[in-house]
Protein backbone atom coordinates (compact mmCIF):
# COMPACT_ATOMS: atom_id res chain seq x y z
CA UNK A 1 0.00 0.00 0.00
CA UNK A 2 2.85 2.44 1.16
CA UNK A 3 4.20 1.74 -2.60
CA UNK A 4 1.07 2.97 -4.41
CA UNK A 5 0.55 6.41 -2.15
CA UNK A 6 2.44 8.74 -4.08
CA UNK A 7 0.76 7.86 -7.33
CA UNK A 8 -2.55 9.13 -6.13
CA UNK A 9 -0.83 13.09 -5.82
CA UNK A 10 0.71 12.64 -8.85
CA UNK A 11 -2.41 11.65 -11.04
CA UNK A 12 -4.48 13.97 -9.51
CA UNK A 13 -1.86 16.66 -10.71
CA UNK A 14 -2.71 15.15 -14.32
CA UNK A 15 -5.82 16.64 -14.66
CA UNK A 16 -6.85 19.85 -16.68
CA UNK A 17 -9.05 21.06 -13.83
CA UNK A 18 -6.72 20.00 -10.68
CA UNK A 19 -4.99 22.82 -8.78
CA UNK A 20 -2.17 23.33 -11.17
CA UNK A 21 -3.42 23.42 -14.01
CA UNK A 22 -7.37 25.25 -13.32
CA UNK A 23 -6.66 28.44 -13.81
CA UNK A 24 -5.17 28.00 -17.42
CA UNK A 25 -7.85 25.40 -18.43
CA UNK A 26 -10.86 28.04 -17.41
CA UNK A 27 -9.08 31.25 -18.67
CA UNK A 28 -8.28 29.49 -21.82
CA UNK A 29 -11.67 27.83 -22.72
CA UNK A 30 -13.23 31.15 -21.77
CA UNK A 31 -11.56 32.98 -24.37
CA UNK A 32 -12.18 29.95 -27.16
CA UNK A 33 -16.16 30.57 -25.98
CA UNK A 34 -16.31 34.28 -26.42
CA UNK A 35 -13.87 34.05 -29.52
CA UNK A 36 -15.86 31.54 -30.92
CA UNK A 37 -19.25 33.58 -30.13
CA UNK A 38 -18.43 36.63 -31.52
CA UNK A 39 -17.43 35.02 -34.76
CA UNK A 40 -20.27 32.97 -35.02
CA UNK A 41 -22.64 35.56 -34.09
CA UNK A 42 -21.23 37.75 -35.87
CA UNK A 43 -20.64 36.79 -39.27
CA UNK A 44 -25.22 36.69 -40.37
CA UNK A 45 -25.01 40.10 -39.22
CA UNK A 46 -22.59 41.26 -41.88
CA UNK A 47 -25.44 41.18 -44.67
CA UNK A 48 -27.67 43.31 -42.69
CA UNK A 49 -24.34 45.83 -41.90
CA UNK A 50 -23.52 45.93 -45.39
CA UNK A 51 -27.17 46.75 -46.49
CA UNK A 52 -27.55 49.62 -43.85
CA UNK A 53 -24.34 51.10 -44.81
CA UNK A 54 -24.74 50.85 -48.61
CA UNK A 55 -21.76 48.40 -48.98
CA UNK A 56 -23.24 45.14 -50.51
CA UNK A 57 -21.11 45.14 -53.09
CA UNK A 58 -18.30 45.71 -50.83
CA UNK A 59 -19.13 42.36 -48.83
CA UNK A 60 -17.27 39.89 -50.31
CA UNK A 61 -14.46 42.48 -48.96
CA UNK A 62 -15.87 42.39 -45.30
CA UNK A 63 -16.82 39.03 -45.48
CA UNK A 64 -12.89 37.60 -46.48
CA UNK A 65 -10.80 40.23 -44.71
CA UNK A 66 -10.90 38.77 -41.57
CA UNK A 67 -9.31 35.24 -42.47
CA UNK A 68 -6.91 37.49 -44.39
CA UNK A 69 -6.39 39.19 -41.48
CA UNK A 70 -5.74 36.01 -39.43
CA UNK A 71 -2.43 35.36 -41.50
CA UNK A 72 -0.76 38.53 -40.52
CA UNK A 73 -2.41 37.77 -36.92
CA UNK A 74 -1.49 34.18 -36.68
CA UNK A 75 2.51 35.16 -37.82
CA UNK A 76 2.62 37.63 -34.94
CA UNK A 77 1.67 35.99 -32.53
CA UNK A 78 3.79 32.92 -33.31
CA UNK A 79 7.20 35.27 -33.21
CA UNK A 80 5.92 37.27 -30.18
CA UNK A 81 5.22 33.93 -28.82
CA UNK A 82 8.91 32.80 -29.24
CA UNK A 83 10.13 35.05 -28.52
CA UNK A 84 8.84 36.49 -25.10
CA UNK A 85 6.12 33.63 -24.45
CA UNK A 86 2.66 32.81 -25.06
CA UNK A 87 1.16 35.33 -22.81
CA UNK A 88 2.30 38.30 -23.82
CA UNK A 89 0.63 38.12 -27.81
CA UNK A 90 -2.58 36.22 -25.82
CA UNK A 91 -3.68 39.22 -23.94
CA UNK A 92 -2.90 41.91 -27.00
CA UNK A 93 -4.99 39.62 -29.18
CA UNK A 94 -7.86 39.43 -26.25
CA UNK A 95 -7.50 43.28 -25.60
CA UNK A 96 -7.43 43.96 -29.60
CA UNK A 97 -10.66 41.59 -29.79
CA UNK A 98 -12.43 43.85 -27.58
CA UNK A 99 -11.55 46.87 -29.32
CA UNK A 100 -11.95 45.89 -32.85
CA UNK A 101 -15.73 44.69 -32.00
CA UNK A 102 -16.05 48.49 -30.47
CA UNK A 103 -14.83 49.68 -33.84
CA UNK A 104 -17.10 47.96 -35.93
CA UNK A 105 -20.04 48.51 -33.45
CA UNK A 106 -19.64 52.40 -34.39
CA UNK A 107 -18.92 51.79 -37.99
CA UNK A 108 -20.54 54.87 -40.17
CA UNK A 109 -18.82 53.33 -43.59
CA UNK A 110 -18.45 49.97 -44.86
CA UNK A 111 -15.16 50.50 -44.96
CA UNK A 112 -14.58 51.59 -41.17
CA UNK A 113 -16.93 48.21 -40.78
CA UNK A 114 -14.04 46.62 -42.84
CA UNK A 115 -11.56 47.83 -40.82
CA UNK A 116 -12.95 46.24 -38.01
CA UNK A 117 -13.06 43.06 -39.54
CA UNK A 118 -9.36 43.17 -40.47
CA UNK A 119 -8.52 43.79 -36.88
CA UNK A 120 -10.32 41.48 -35.37
CA UNK A 121 -8.64 38.89 -37.78
CA UNK A 122 -5.53 40.06 -36.73
CA UNK A 123 -6.49 39.62 -33.16
CA UNK A 124 -8.09 36.21 -33.53
CA UNK A 125 -5.06 34.91 -35.29
CA UNK A 126 -2.66 35.81 -32.45
CA UNK A 127 -4.87 34.42 -30.03
CA UNK A 128 -5.31 30.89 -32.03
CA UNK A 129 -1.33 30.37 -32.24
CA UNK A 130 -1.09 32.03 -28.79
CA UNK A 131 -3.44 29.75 -26.97
CA UNK A 132 -1.55 26.66 -29.01
CA UNK A 133 1.93 27.45 -28.37
CA UNK A 134 0.61 27.97 -24.08
CA UNK A 135 -0.83 24.91 -24.32
CA UNK A 136 2.23 23.52 -25.69
CA UNK A 137 4.08 25.52 -22.28
CA UNK A 138 1.44 24.68 -19.69
CA UNK A 139 0.53 21.44 -20.34
CA UNK A 140 2.51 17.53 -20.24
CA UNK A 141 2.16 15.76 -23.15
CA UNK A 142 -0.71 13.90 -22.15
CA UNK A 143 -3.08 16.12 -21.26
CA UNK A 144 -2.58 18.17 -24.58
CA UNK A 145 -4.71 16.11 -27.18
CA UNK A 146 -7.58 16.63 -23.88
CA UNK A 147 -6.49 20.88 -23.46
CA UNK A 148 -7.18 21.08 -27.67
CA UNK A 149 -10.26 18.65 -27.53
CA UNK A 150 -11.83 21.27 -24.71
CA UNK A 151 -11.16 23.81 -26.67
CA UNK A 152 -12.91 22.37 -30.29
CA UNK A 153 -15.45 21.71 -27.17
CA UNK A 154 -15.83 25.93 -26.86
CA UNK A 155 -17.37 26.07 -29.52
CA UNK A 156 -20.54 23.63 -29.21
CA UNK A 157 -22.55 26.60 -27.73
CA UNK A 158 -21.85 29.36 -29.92
CA UNK A 159 -22.53 27.59 -32.58
CA UNK A 160 -26.13 26.54 -31.05
CA UNK A 161 -26.95 29.74 -29.97
CA UNK A 162 -25.36 32.37 -31.31
CA UNK A 163 -26.57 32.89 -35.10
CA UNK A 164 -30.44 32.56 -33.63
CA UNK A 165 -29.27 34.99 -30.45
CA UNK A 166 -27.53 37.44 -32.80
CA UNK A 167 -30.70 37.36 -35.31
CA UNK A 168 -33.26 38.09 -32.33
CA UNK A 169 -31.11 41.11 -31.20
CA UNK A 170 -30.91 42.51 -34.08
CA UNK A 171 -34.61 42.16 -35.09
CA UNK A 172 -35.20 43.85 -31.38
CA UNK A 173 -32.42 46.31 -31.44
CA UNK A 174 -29.69 46.68 -33.77
CA UNK A 175 -26.89 44.63 -35.43
CA UNK A 176 -24.73 47.29 -33.99
CA UNK A 177 -26.03 46.12 -30.19
CA UNK A 178 -24.72 42.57 -31.09
CA UNK A 179 -20.88 43.68 -31.38
CA UNK A 180 -21.52 45.96 -28.39
CA UNK A 181 -22.77 43.08 -26.66
CA UNK A 182 -19.85 40.84 -27.53
CA UNK A 183 -17.71 43.55 -26.25
CA UNK A 184 -18.98 43.66 -22.89
CA UNK A 185 -18.92 40.10 -22.25
CA UNK A 186 -15.35 39.80 -23.64
CA UNK A 187 -14.04 42.79 -21.26
CA UNK A 188 -13.60 40.49 -18.19
CA UNK A 189 -12.32 37.40 -19.37
CA UNK A 190 -9.88 39.74 -21.23
CA UNK A 191 -8.92 40.87 -17.92
CA UNK A 192 -8.45 37.66 -15.84
CA UNK A 193 -6.16 36.55 -19.05
CA UNK A 194 -4.04 39.40 -19.25
CA UNK A 195 -3.67 39.49 -14.85
CA UNK A 196 -2.85 35.98 -14.90
CA UNK A 197 -0.33 35.77 -17.78
CA UNK A 198 2.16 38.53 -16.02
CA UNK A 199 3.20 35.18 -13.78
CA UNK A 200 6.70 34.64 -14.93
CA UNK A 201 5.58 30.76 -15.80
CA UNK A 202 4.23 32.29 -18.84
CA UNK A 203 7.84 32.89 -20.21
CA UNK A 204 9.18 31.38 -23.79
CA UNK A 205 11.26 28.57 -22.06
CA UNK A 206 15.06 28.96 -22.99
CA UNK A 207 16.29 26.72 -26.14
CA UNK A 208 18.63 23.93 -25.66
CA UNK A 209 22.30 24.56 -27.39
CA UNK A 210 21.52 21.52 -29.30
CA UNK A 211 18.47 22.17 -30.89
CA UNK A 212 19.70 25.88 -31.39
CA UNK A 213 22.34 24.80 -33.82
CA UNK A 214 20.00 22.37 -35.48
CA UNK A 215 16.47 24.42 -36.26
CA UNK A 216 17.65 26.26 -38.98
CA UNK A 217 13.99 27.03 -40.22
CA UNK A 218 13.88 30.79 -40.87
CA UNK A 219 11.38 32.92 -39.01
CA UNK A 220 9.53 34.50 -41.57
CA UNK A 221 9.29 38.37 -41.44
CA UNK A 222 6.46 40.49 -40.48
CA UNK A 223 6.10 42.19 -43.65
CA UNK A 224 6.06 39.10 -45.57
CA UNK A 225 2.76 38.21 -43.46
CA UNK A 226 1.67 41.39 -44.32
CA UNK A 227 2.16 41.29 -47.80
CA UNK A 228 -0.17 37.78 -47.83
CA UNK A 229 -2.62 39.33 -46.06
CA UNK A 230 -2.97 42.25 -48.34
CA UNK A 231 -2.82 39.65 -51.12
CA UNK A 232 -5.57 37.86 -50.12
CA UNK A 233 -7.47 41.27 -49.27
CA UNK A 234 -7.14 41.92 -52.94
CA UNK A 235 -8.12 38.76 -53.83
CA UNK A 236 -11.22 39.06 -51.67
CA UNK A 237 -12.24 42.71 -53.19
CA UNK A 238 -11.72 41.33 -56.88
CA UNK A 239 -14.42 38.91 -56.56
CA UNK A 240 -16.80 42.15 -55.98
CA UNK A 241 -16.92 43.06 -59.31
CA UNK A 242 -15.38 42.53 -63.11
CA UNK A 243 -14.36 45.70 -64.30
CA UNK A 244 -10.82 46.47 -65.02
CA UNK A 245 -9.75 48.26 -61.41
CA UNK A 246 -11.04 44.76 -59.96
CA UNK A 247 -9.38 42.76 -62.50
CA UNK A 248 -6.30 44.61 -61.50
CA UNK A 249 -6.33 43.97 -57.87
CA UNK A 250 -7.12 40.24 -58.58
CA UNK A 251 -3.96 40.49 -60.31
CA UNK A 252 -1.98 42.17 -57.80
CA UNK A 253 -3.25 39.92 -54.82
CA UNK A 254 -2.25 37.01 -57.13
CA UNK A 255 1.60 37.79 -57.76
CA UNK A 256 1.55 38.65 -54.01
CA UNK A 257 0.69 35.40 -52.74
CA UNK A 258 3.05 33.50 -55.45
CA UNK A 259 5.78 35.42 -54.09
CA UNK A 260 5.66 35.93 -50.41
CA UNK A 261 3.46 32.65 -49.83
CA UNK A 262 6.03 30.05 -49.29
CA UNK A 263 8.11 32.54 -46.72
CA UNK A 264 5.63 32.30 -44.28
CA UNK A 265 5.79 27.87 -44.65
CA UNK A 266 8.28 25.51 -43.48
CA UNK A 267 10.75 24.43 -46.51
CA UNK A 268 9.16 21.27 -48.10
CA UNK A 269 5.62 21.88 -47.15
CA UNK A 270 4.67 21.69 -51.03
CA UNK A 271 6.05 18.38 -51.41
CA UNK A 272 5.02 16.90 -48.34
CA UNK A 273 8.54 16.59 -46.99
CA UNK A 274 8.40 14.12 -43.40
CA UNK A 275 7.55 15.71 -40.62
CA UNK A 276 6.34 19.73 -39.96
CA UNK A 277 5.93 20.65 -43.24
CA UNK A 278 3.68 17.25 -44.49
CA UNK A 279 1.51 18.45 -41.40
CA UNK A 280 1.03 21.77 -42.53
CA UNK A 281 0.24 20.91 -46.05
CA UNK A 282 -2.29 18.46 -44.25
CA UNK A 283 -3.76 21.35 -42.69
CA UNK A 284 -4.24 23.13 -45.74
CA UNK A 285 -5.97 20.13 -47.51
CA UNK A 286 -8.38 19.39 -45.10
CA UNK A 287 -9.51 22.87 -43.85
CA UNK A 288 -9.65 23.99 -47.75
CA UNK A 289 -12.18 20.49 -48.55
CA UNK A 290 -14.19 21.21 -45.16
CA UNK A 291 -14.98 24.95 -44.83
CA UNK A 292 -15.72 24.78 -48.64
CA UNK A 293 -18.24 21.71 -48.32
CA UNK A 294 -19.42 23.73 -45.22
CA UNK A 295 -20.20 27.12 -47.43
CA UNK A 296 -21.29 24.91 -50.89
CA UNK A 297 -23.76 22.91 -48.79
CA UNK A 298 -26.30 25.93 -47.48
CA UNK A 299 -25.93 27.46 -50.58
CA UNK A 300 -27.51 24.12 -52.13
CA UNK A 301 -30.04 23.60 -49.67
CA UNK A 302 -31.18 27.39 -49.81
CA UNK A 303 -31.15 27.83 -53.35
CA UNK A 304 -31.49 24.80 -55.70
CA UNK A 305 -33.29 22.03 -52.66
CA UNK A 306 -35.32 25.11 -51.44
CA UNK A 307 -35.12 23.62 -48.05
CA UNK A 308 -36.49 26.09 -44.70
CA UNK A 309 -33.47 28.03 -43.47
CA UNK A 310 -34.22 26.35 -39.84
CA UNK A 311 -33.46 23.34 -41.04
CA UNK A 312 -30.46 24.41 -42.68
CA UNK A 313 -29.70 26.05 -39.48
CA UNK A 314 -29.97 22.58 -37.42
CA UNK A 315 -27.32 20.92 -39.92
CA UNK A 316 -24.93 23.54 -38.74
CA UNK A 317 -25.74 22.49 -35.41
CA UNK A 318 -25.46 19.15 -35.60
CA UNK A 319 -22.05 19.66 -37.45
CA UNK A 320 -20.63 21.38 -34.49
CA UNK A 321 -22.13 18.99 -31.99
CA UNK A 322 -20.41 16.59 -34.21
CA UNK A 323 -17.26 18.18 -34.30
CA UNK A 324 -17.01 18.41 -30.64
CA UNK A 325 -17.79 15.03 -30.24
CA UNK A 326 -14.96 13.53 -32.56
CA UNK A 327 -12.78 15.68 -31.12
CA UNK A 328 -13.70 14.55 -27.68
CA UNK A 329 -12.90 11.21 -28.36
CA UNK A 330 -9.77 11.53 -30.33
CA UNK A 331 -8.69 13.01 -27.09
CA UNK A 332 -9.61 10.03 -24.73
CA UNK A 333 -7.45 7.68 -27.94
CA UNK A 334 -4.55 9.02 -26.72
CA UNK A 335 -1.58 6.02 -26.98
CA UNK A 336 -4.11 3.64 -28.02
CA UNK A 337 -3.98 4.99 -32.32
CA UNK A 338 -1.21 7.05 -34.05
CA UNK A 339 -2.17 10.70 -34.67
CA UNK A 340 -1.55 9.85 -38.12
CA UNK A 341 -3.74 7.27 -38.18
CA UNK A 342 -6.47 9.23 -37.00
CA UNK A 343 -5.49 11.79 -39.71
CA UNK A 344 -6.15 9.11 -42.02
CA UNK A 345 -9.39 7.60 -40.59
CA UNK A 346 -10.34 11.57 -40.68
CA UNK A 347 -9.54 12.40 -43.98
CA UNK A 348 -11.06 9.38 -45.56
CA UNK A 349 -14.60 9.93 -43.54
CA UNK A 350 -14.59 13.97 -45.29
CA UNK A 351 -14.07 12.19 -48.53
CA UNK A 352 -17.62 10.21 -47.61
CA UNK A 353 -18.89 13.34 -47.00
CA UNK A 354 -17.90 15.19 -50.07
CA UNK A 355 -19.49 12.02 -51.54
CA UNK A 356 -22.87 12.23 -49.37
CA UNK A 357 -22.96 16.26 -50.55
CA UNK A 358 -22.36 15.11 -54.49
CA UNK A 359 -25.46 12.85 -54.92
CA UNK A 360 -27.34 14.85 -52.15
CA UNK A 361 -27.53 17.16 -55.69
CA UNK A 362 -29.50 14.44 -57.43
CA UNK A 363 -33.28 15.43 -57.31
CA UNK A 364 -34.61 11.88 -56.70
CA UNK A 365 -33.10 11.84 -53.18
CA UNK A 366 -34.25 14.03 -49.76
CA UNK A 367 -32.84 17.21 -49.83
CA UNK A 368 -31.65 17.01 -46.36
CA UNK A 369 -29.20 14.60 -47.82
CA UNK A 370 -26.85 17.07 -48.73
CA UNK A 371 -26.97 18.12 -45.15
CA UNK A 372 -26.12 14.80 -43.61
CA UNK A 373 -22.90 15.41 -45.81
CA UNK A 374 -21.73 18.68 -43.19
CA UNK A 375 -22.44 15.75 -40.19
CA UNK A 376 -19.94 13.69 -41.43
CA UNK A 377 -17.45 15.55 -42.73
CA UNK A 378 -17.69 17.48 -38.79
CA UNK A 379 -16.62 14.19 -37.71
CA UNK A 380 -13.69 13.66 -39.90
CA UNK A 381 -12.41 17.37 -39.02
CA UNK A 382 -13.05 16.44 -35.30
CA UNK A 383 -10.45 13.68 -35.70
CA UNK A 384 -8.01 15.92 -38.04
CA UNK A 385 -7.70 19.18 -36.70
CA UNK A 386 -6.60 18.34 -33.16
CA UNK A 387 -4.49 15.50 -34.02
CA UNK A 388 -2.33 17.84 -36.87
CA UNK A 389 -2.20 20.07 -33.90
CA UNK A 390 -0.35 17.59 -31.73
CA UNK A 391 2.00 16.26 -34.83
CA UNK A 392 2.97 19.99 -35.51
CA UNK A 393 4.06 20.57 -32.02
CA UNK A 394 5.76 17.12 -31.58
CA UNK A 395 7.62 18.09 -34.86
CA UNK A 396 8.41 21.40 -33.07
CA UNK A 397 12.04 22.41 -31.86
CA UNK A 398 11.94 23.81 -28.67
CA UNK A 399 11.03 27.42 -28.09
CA UNK A 400 9.74 27.50 -31.65
CA UNK A 401 5.89 26.02 -31.46
CA UNK A 402 4.90 29.78 -31.94
CA UNK A 403 6.67 29.07 -35.82
CA UNK A 404 5.06 25.62 -36.14
CA UNK A 405 1.13 27.55 -34.44
CA UNK A 406 0.99 30.38 -37.28
CA UNK A 407 2.57 28.39 -40.10
CA UNK A 408 -0.47 25.72 -39.05
CA UNK A 409 -3.18 28.58 -39.34
CA UNK A 410 -1.47 30.11 -42.17
CA UNK A 411 -2.20 27.03 -43.97
CA UNK A 412 -5.69 26.54 -42.80
CA UNK A 413 -6.65 30.32 -44.11
CA UNK A 414 -4.91 29.92 -47.20
CA UNK A 415 -6.14 26.45 -48.03
CA UNK A 416 -9.85 28.02 -47.33
CA UNK A 417 -9.06 30.16 -49.71
CA UNK A 418 -7.09 28.83 -52.41
CA UNK A 419 -10.01 25.17 -52.57
CA UNK A 420 -13.02 27.70 -51.68
CA UNK A 421 -11.70 29.95 -54.82
CA UNK A 422 -11.24 26.77 -57.21
CA UNK A 423 -14.48 25.09 -56.29
CA UNK A 424 -16.27 28.54 -57.16
CA UNK A 425 -14.67 28.48 -60.48
CA UNK A 426 -16.06 25.17 -61.14
CA UNK A 427 -19.12 25.98 -59.77
CA UNK A 428 -19.30 29.41 -62.14
CA UNK A 429 -17.85 27.66 -65.33
CA UNK A 430 -21.05 25.43 -65.10
CA UNK A 431 -23.19 28.16 -64.71
CA UNK A 432 -22.00 30.11 -67.44
CA UNK A 433 -21.92 27.52 -69.75
CA UNK A 434 -26.10 27.66 -69.16
CA UNK A 435 -25.76 24.73 -67.23
CA UNK A 436 -28.33 23.65 -64.11
CA UNK A 437 -27.76 24.52 -60.74
CA UNK A 438 -27.28 21.23 -59.57
CA UNK A 439 -24.65 19.85 -62.29
CA UNK A 440 -22.76 23.09 -60.97
CA UNK A 441 -23.09 22.01 -57.12
CA UNK A 442 -21.75 18.25 -58.30
CA UNK A 443 -18.66 19.13 -59.94
CA UNK A 444 -17.61 21.85 -57.04
CA UNK A 445 -18.38 18.74 -54.53
CA UNK A 446 -16.55 16.35 -56.71
CA UNK A 447 -13.55 18.56 -56.55
CA UNK A 448 -13.32 18.44 -52.94
CA UNK A 449 -12.55 14.51 -53.70
CA UNK A 450 -9.07 15.68 -54.18
CA UNK A 451 -7.59 17.40 -51.29
CA UNK A 452 -9.70 14.64 -48.95
CA UNK A 453 -7.96 11.87 -50.75
CA UNK A 454 -4.70 13.27 -51.00
CA UNK A 455 -4.50 14.02 -46.97
CA UNK A 456 -5.31 10.41 -46.37
CA UNK A 457 -2.47 9.23 -48.52
CA UNK A 458 0.08 11.66 -47.34
CA UNK A 459 -0.85 11.56 -43.65
CA UNK A 460 1.71 8.90 -43.03
CA UNK A 461 4.61 11.38 -43.74
CA UNK A 462 3.50 13.72 -40.77
CA UNK A 463 3.81 10.73 -38.22
CA UNK A 464 5.98 10.91 -35.18
CA UNK A 465 9.01 9.51 -34.37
Amino acid sequence: MTGQAPARPAAAEERLFSRKYAAATISFAAVMFLTGFAALAVVPMLPVAARDLDGVPLYPLVAGCFVAASLFGGVLGGDWADRAGAGRPLAAGVVLAVVTLVVSATSTSIWQLAVGRFLDGVAAGMIAVAINTAIAHAYPDRLRAKALALMSTCWIIPSLTGPPLAGLVADWWSWRVVFYGLAALTVIPSLVVVVMLRSPSWRAPSKPESDAVEDRTPRPTLLVAAAVSVGAALGQYAVSGWDVRHLLCGAAGLALLVVFVPRLLPPGTWRAARGLPAAVLLRGLTSGAYFTLEAFVPLLLTTARRVPPVQTGLAFTGAAIAWAGSSWLQGRLQGRVSRHGLVTAGALVMGAAVAVAAVGTLPALPALTAAGAMVLAAVGMGMVAPSLTLLSLTHSPQGRQGYASSAMQTSQNLGQMAVMGVASAVFNLFLGFGSADLPGYAAAFGLLLVPSVLAASLAVRARSA
